[in-house]
């Protein structure tokens, strides 16, 4: 979850800090500093002791943009089930973590289907 929300808030802002990430998600300060430790630790993402800045690395894109897809396609699918948009994002985010990658690409294509049938541009 983390790094989705660093590359959601990347998009929107030029520098993300721990205090954007942690208004983002309402966790506190302290949590978030421990898991940027840890991501960056992991090779995820550098943090700038300077600024606070905290920028994605190579692996932590590549988790977040998959992360971020899933999030994105299932939210769209929901919705077009009927579901309410808040509902919608709140079961994205539960399910985008633990949906089996089979899944989610039958998913994907079923969804990319609906939309080129109702002239909409694939997410």
């Amino acid at each position: 979850m983390y790094l989705e929300t660093i590359l959601r808030l990347s998009e929107e802002k030029k520098i993300v800090r721990s205090i954007d990430i942690a208004q983002a998600m309402g966790f506190s300060k302290p949590s978030v500093s421990r898991a940027m430790k840890s991501l960056s630790e992991n090779g995820y993402l550098t943090i700038d002791h300077e600024t606070g800045a905290i920028t994605l690395l190579g692996p932590g894109v590549e988790v977040a943009r998959t992360i971020y897809e899933r999030h994105r396609y299932i939210t769209r699918f929901f919705m077009h089930l009927g579901v309410s948009p808040e509902t919608a994002e709140e079961d994205a985010c539960r399910i985008e973590h633990v949906i089996s990658s089979e899944t989610f690409e039958i998913l994907k294509n079923k969804m990319d289907e609906v939309l080129r049938e109702k002239g909409e541009t694939a997410i």
